[in-house]
């Protein structure tokens, strides 16, 4: 049976559409792009998708009579299948200067497809989608960021242990895939990553050996959380590293997995300069590496690496509903002092995010965010937080916080 959520880029595009002409909404296969697209349609709004073969057929033939319409928008659905009507787009909205004339669709990131001549610069604004967060799944709103920065965290609606983090991480964010059990999850997960094997990837163009990017798939899917290594990435594969890198490109551009970047606004010259990389849901990555819930329980690095990727989602998608306001990084060191995940707010001043999944929370925890307080952020207003899986939100002293899971999708 099927749920509805409250999007939080619904918002986002409601108000995109008064002002910009061309709207992308762009994210993984079945994360909801398109049934938050039809939520948007109405007697005059049409809408029209390129999974249909029919539909593409017409669209590749006719662009300019394709993307042509009478209503007050058109909704162009899985927009990558079919890159001309961007050009056709664009000799309409150049002629048209109305707002909120198309909304796009698109499963691959467009501007970084092959067989795309035409960005839509200046005309365009791309809005991402992520898997479901719990904080859509419980129906709050993404004000998380705006209370860390201002150190109000009050407390959360109930605790989530080590357990429970680990529960909702195995079932990740694919709308169909957490109303399924374990075992049926499992199988869906497996099925999407062959769909988009033998279908999205064919369709890019770039993918010469299945068997090598399937292989590539799960050893990312082990590497999420760390920091970008090609050659050690490529080590244990039958394929170069030139073809990792290539191979990797094509699934972030797929929206499969994504790179943090490394904050580096700072005349510390041994800051690091590695992006970090994660998957894009959390469930899918438990999936592909068929993890067995007990061994990883009892397996502090995995359990703390899938709690991590689950955790980038949430705060990741925080940010994303809030454009413009926050940037998402992460900090290290040459001495191997690290930041999870760095956000840097539109007026400079940081907010630092551990993750911890454990519930004991001491000093040590705190011993990177205190460093860089002190070191790098010194003028600027800076919160040290660290994510447990305690019950109680305190102060550790001089703006660090211990700071509960729950907190995070936590009705305000």
């Amino acid at each position: 049976m099927s749920r509805s959520y409250v999007r939080w880029q619904r918002n986002t595009l409601e108000k995109a559409l008064e002002t910009r002409r061309v709207l992308l909404l762009c994210g993984a296969r079945q994360c909801g792009k398109t049934t938050l697209a039809k939520e948007l349609v109405s007697h005059d709004v049409a809408y029209r998708t390129l999974d249909d073969p029919a539909v593409r057929q017409i669209a590749e033939t006719d662009p300019r009579g394709f993307v042509r319409h009478s209503g007050k928008a058109l909704i162009i659905d899985e927009v990558q299948r079919a890159p001309d009507l961007l050009s056709a787009i664009k000799i309409n909205v150049d002629e048209d200067t109305r707002p909120g004339q198309y909304l796009l669709t698109g499963s691959a990131d467009i501007q970084s497809s092959p067989g795309v001549r035409e960005s839509l610069a200046g005309r365009i604004r791309k809005v991402r989608l992520r898997p479901l967060t719990q904080g859509e799944i419980l129906g709050v709103v993404p004000d998380f960021l705006d209370r860390a920065f201002g150190q109000d965290f009050g407390h959360p609606d109930r605790a989530y242990g080590r357990d429970a983090m680990l529960d909702i991480s195995f079932g990740g964010g694919f709308p169909e895939a957490i109303l399924l059990g374990d075992a049926e999850r499992r199988l869906w997960h497996r099925d999407y990553v062959d769909a988009i094997l033998e279908r999205d990837l064919r369709d890019l163009g770039r993918i010469q050996r299945r068997d090598a990017m399937s292989e590539l798939i799960y050893a990312l899917a082990a590497w999420s959380g760390k920091f970008m290594d090609i050659s050690s990435i490529a080590a244990g594969l039958s394929i170069v590293r030139s073809t990792v890198e290539t191979y990797i490109n094509a699934l972030e551009t797929l929206y499969v997995v994504e790179r943090i970047r490394p904050w580096k606004r700072t005349d510390y010259a041994r800051v690091g300069s590695r992006p970090k990389l994660f998957m894009t849901d959390s469930g899918l990555m438990s999936s592909i590496l068929d993890c067995d819930r007990q061994q990883v329980r009892m397996d502090a690095d995995r359990s703390g690496k899938l709690i991590e990727t689950f955790m980038f989602n949430e705060i990741a998608a925080q940010a994303d509903a809030n454009a413009g306001k926050y940037s998402l990084f992460h900090y290290r060191d040459r001495e191997k002092r690290e930041i999870d995940f760095l956000i840097e707010r539109e007026d400079s001043a940081l907010l630092g995010i551990e993750i911890k999944a454990g519930s004991a929370i001491g000093t040590s925890d705190f011993r990177s965010l205190s460093w860089f307080k002190k070191n790098i952020a010194r003028d600027r207003k800076f919160t040290g937080i660290v994510l447990y899986s305690g019950e109680l939100a305190g102060s550790m002293g001089d703006g660090l916080w211990a700071v509960p899971f729950g907190t995070v999708w936590n009705r305000s």
